[in-house]
């Protein structure tokens, strides 16, 4: 499969072009090969660890969430480096962060939603006047949301619990959402998902009288790379693996 195809492909998929996002994001295709795709890899972030295991599993086009500029320090010896190897080894590396969130489809919340079971989900959470998440609907007790959410991340989520024992009205962004914490609430929801927050959000979460998830900032955000390399594969007939680099955090 032509490289060129794939990234046109996925730029409109996901709208690549008019979607705002972080300076460093710089979504699309960041490092070219030699203009074909034969093996698929996704991988949350663009680390040294993830560039060898990409060799690794022989794969020529690689989905991130975090890509090659990231890091807000600016390029330096790892960027480099990573860079160099991805381009000795003929890679081609495709970064997209936000568009990807927005997904309505393939979007880190969307898939989470679906896999916990909420329902009549709409956009949520605006970032620059776009929404990055999902609310809908849920009626379980929050203890067992709690339990759902943990066998879904595959760890168990920081609860904090100060809503309703039941939650019906839930709302997910993935990532280092906290802040979001008050449109939740004014949304009309008892219940927040995200990946993590500052420690003040404690006590955000209390005054507002919200039950609050931590499930990982990376844990949350393995779901987005997931789907879009699954969907590709299945376009494209083109295999795909995903490269699990955890942090735990």
């Amino acid at each position: 499969m032509l490289l060129g195809d794939i990234v046109r492909y996925c730029d409109d998929l996901l709208n690549v072009r008019d979607i705002q996002d972080y300076p460093e994001a710089q979504n699309g295709l960041q490092v070219a090969n030699a203009g074909s795709v034969s093996r698929i890899a996704a991988a949350v972030d663009l680390t040294a660890a993830t560039v060898k295991h990409a060799i690794a599993e022989t794969a020529d086009f690689l989905i991130v969430h975090h890509g090659l500029s990231w890091s807000r320090k600016g390029p330096g010896d790892s960027y480099l480096e990573r860079f160099s190897e991805l381009v000795r080894h003929g890679v081609a590396l495709y970064s997209v962060h936000l568009p990807l969130d927005c997904h309505a489809e393939l979007g880190n919340a969307a898939v989470l939603g679906r896999r916990l079971g909420i329902a009549n989900t709409e956009p949520f959470g605006m970032w620059h006047g776009q929404p990055i998440g999902v609310r809908g609907e849920l009626d379980i007790s929050r203890d067992d949301l709690g339990d759902r959410l943990a066998d879904v991340l595959g760890a168990p989520p920081k609860r904090m619990l100060f809503g309703p024992e039941k939650s019906k009205r839930i709302g997910i962004v993935t990532g280092a959402a906290a802040s979001l914490m008050p449109e939740a609430r004014t949304s009309g929801l008892d219940t927040y998902i995200t990946g993590e927050g500052n420690h003040h959000t404690y006590f955000d979460a209390e005054e507002l009288r919200l039950n609050v998830f931590y499930g990982g900032h990376y844990s949350t955000e393995t779901f987005g790379v997931r789907a879009l390399a699954d969907h590709l594969s299945a376009t494209f007939a083109i295999p795909w693996v995903f490269l699990d680099h955890p942090t735990g955090l």
